[in-house]
């Protein structure tokens, strides 16, 4: 395989030369189970109907890490061995093994362009809230009100205060945060610039972006670099907008590189979203992309923002919280819940965890956002639990539900939450999430990752901001279908 013909990131063809996301996704979830539940992978391989009953696969990967740390562990290391025997490279010769790219050389030079933002950088932490902009004492009282109404965790509370002790830390010295997808909505790079920091952004080719992600940068406090094709700065002064960008899928040797080479102490961040399949391989290719970059540079961090739409380990006083919030239902909602719970065979309103299991599953994957982006989200869940066994730091934060664009394009999505407070669940405006979750990407940077815990479940409940989902009283798929009644018309306005 030459090097000037490396190609794109692709699904595994079967004999028909047919690339199925859904065998995909069956054999990946099947592998990871194998060597810790085997009979949980072979439900998994005997899916016949991938598209809906990935549900309960995705749910038993979390259940049968729980018990032993070495359990997750081997789920995550099995689970990305598995991407990486079957995922391939597409090029005019065929098909490659994915590991091909980690030692290919790139197609095209790529040159560092370096913008300089004029502004000043903001002193201290301020984050957008129903049109308001929380400063210090007033948001501290919003972080107390949210951990008591159990919209985040309380080590959530704790890690944003650290932020508010320390306002020197959002500038993040020696750090250079890469932001893959930087032009996504929830993606960092908006906040960090305004606190000053230093950011290199990878996105498509695509000069609406690169405008839009070039305006913030000039008005900024902060530092952005853009990975640009070395012909156009030969040819003179290019129009950034028009010549940067990097194709993540086709471009891995290219952008591994590229950021090798930007100085400063690389975080490379995953936030690049596409819709269905794509998802999962441009997840595949930021994955390689990070592990190329800490093959060159040891000090390399991750960071990732995980759904709150997955099936989570939960510690034992959100199992309490949610036990007496359902103990505390009003003689209404007793009322309404035994017939619909008894006409729906049990699906409906159903508690979200039996009293006092330790740890609990709260098991919130959504249907409608299908299996593609589930199996996306969870490879990133696994390649940090793997860093962290190497010793990497990492930054993996429960983001909460969000009205971002791709979200909100799903009609029933977009019901569920307009009616989700209905059933104590708080969904995000993007600028909020955006600046709380930046603001937690800088206390785990400048703490060496968070505190340490002892199995992987509890880091990734480390400061969690699920937005309700892990405290309330019903199982977030028992209340879904009602949420999303209730919610129809307020959608609509």
């Amino acid at each position: 395989m030459s090097d000037d013909t490396m190609g794109g990131i692709e699904l595994p063809a079967d004999r028909d030369g047919r690339r199925s996301s859904s065998t995909f996704g069956r054999e990946v979830v099947a592998a990871a189970l194998r060597r810790v539940d085997p009979t949980g992978a072979q439900a998994a391989e005997r899916e016949t109907n991938w598209r809906s009953g990935y549900l309960d696969h995705l749910r038993r990967l979390t259940e049968a890490g729980v018990a032993r740390p070495s359990d997750a562990r081997a789920i995550a290391a099995d689970g990305l061995a598995a991407v990486d025997d079957r995922m391939v490279v597409v090029d005019r010769d065929g098909d490659h093994p994915l590991a091909t790219l980690l030692t290919a050389e790139p197609a095209r030079d790529i040159a560092d362009a370096v913008v300089s933002g004029t502004g000043e950088p903001e002193q201290d932490l301020a984050l957008p809230y129903r049109g308001e902009l929380l400063t210090g004492d007033r948001l501290r009282r919003q972080l107390d009100d949210w951990s008591g109404r159990g919209v985040i965790e309380p080590s959530v509370v704790d890690a944003v205060e650290r932020v508010l002790e320390h306002p020197d830390w959002l500038r993040l010295p020696g750090w250079t945060v890469v932001v893959l997808g930087a032009g996504a909505e929830l993606a960092p790079l908006s906040a960090l610039l305004r606190w000053g920091a230093s950011v290199a952004a990878v996105d498509l080719p695509r000069q609406g972006v690169w405008d839009r992600l070039l305006t913030t940068a000039s008005g900024s406090a902060g530092t952005l670099h853009v990975p640009l094709a070395a012909s156009a700065v030969h040819d003179g002064l290019p129009d950034l907008a028009a010549n940067a960008g990097l194709d993540l899928i086709a471009d891995v040797p290219a952008v591994a590189d590229w950021i090798s080479g930007v100085a400063g102490r690389p975080a490379i961040g995953t936030y690049a979203y596409a819709d269905g399949a794509d998802h999962v391989k441009v997840t595949a290719a930021a994955d390689v992309v990070s592990r190329r970059v800490q093959a060159a540079r040891s000090d390399a961090a991750l960071a990732y923002l995980a759904t709150p739409t997955d099936a989570f380990a939960v510690p034992a006083d959100a199992v309490a919280a949610s036990v007496a919030a359902y103990e505390a239902r009003s003689r209404t909602a007793k009322l309404v819940g035994r017939p619909l719970r008894t006409l729906s065979g049990g699906r409906l309103l159903k508690r979200n965890y039996a009293p006092g299991v330790d740890p609990g599953i709260c098991d919130a994957l959504v249907p409608q956002q299908g299996p593609n982006y589930a199996l996306a989200k969870r490879l990133q869940r696994w390649r940090a639990t793997a860093a962290r066994a190497e010793g990497r730091l990492v930054s993996l934060n429960v983001a909460p539900s969000t009205r971002t664009r791709s979200v909100l394009k799903n009609r029933v999505l977009a019901a569920a939450y307009a009616g989700a407070h209905r059933f104590g669940i708080e969904v995000f405006e993007p600028a909020t999430t955006n600046v709380l979750m930046a603001a937690l990407l800088v206390h785990d940077l400048q703490t060496g990752g968070g505190p340490e815990r002892e199995h992987p479940w509890q880091q990734e409940a480390d400061a969690a901001v699920h937005g309700g989902l892990w405290r309330a009283a019903y199982a977030p798929r028992s209340a879904l279908g009602l949420a999303t009644v209730l919610g129809v018309g307020a959608s609509r306005g």
